[in-house]
């Protein structure tokens, strides 16, 4: 992926974990107008199956998404690329004997695949807080299929050092 095109696809959980562990709305503004201004220069992005995990959540984070990161900013994983990939990656996870049948099942009705789908057609890092685990069983970690796709995998933390965003604090008054 060559610096000038890079793009990156968030997962959930930078959006989720986010608020509740790291980059809460009151304590780090700059975070979630990071996200924005990124997203408005065409650098990042979600899905549309993301923006549905956060709709359930129904909080002051889904009002964020709608209102502020904007609609628009969750792509569709409709397309015939997006599908295609989807197809190859389930396919590899059903295929994989070190999966439970319970994680396998759980793969299909999560965004996660469709996420590293996306990131494959689309030639974007896909940015989650899960980690690669070579003996895991009870889940299919998105960096797991990503790794086997050869889909670049990386933190939050990373996406913020890649695209040079600076947390700054001031003193208030």
């Amino acid at each position: 992926m060559s610096a000038a095109a890079e793009r990156y696809v968030l997962d959930a959980n930078a959006f989720i974990q986010a608020k509740r562990r790291f980059y809460g709305f009151d304590f780090c503004p700059g975070y979630w107008r990071a996200l924005i201004w990124h997203q408005k220069q065409g650098r990042l992005c979600s899905i549309e199956k993301v923006r549905e995990e956060l709709k359930k959540g129904g909080d002051d984070l889904w009002l964020w998404a709608e209102k502020q990161f904007g609609r628009a900013a969750f792509d569709s994983a409709s397309g015939p690329e997006v599908t295609g990939a989807y197809g190859e990656m389930l396919a590899w996870v059903m295929a994989q004997p070190q999966f439970q049948d319970a994680a396998k099942a759980k793969y299909q009705d999560v965004a996660d695949g469709w996420l590293a789908a996306y990131g494959k057609a689309d030639n974007c890092a896909v940015v989650t807080l899960e980690e690669y685990d070579s003996a895991i069983r009870r889940s299919v970690p998105v960096p797991n299929v990503c790794r086997a796709f050869d889909v670049e995998c990386i933190t939050p933390f990373e996406m913020l050092r890649r695209l040079k965003v600076q947390l700054s604090w001031q003193p208030s008054s």
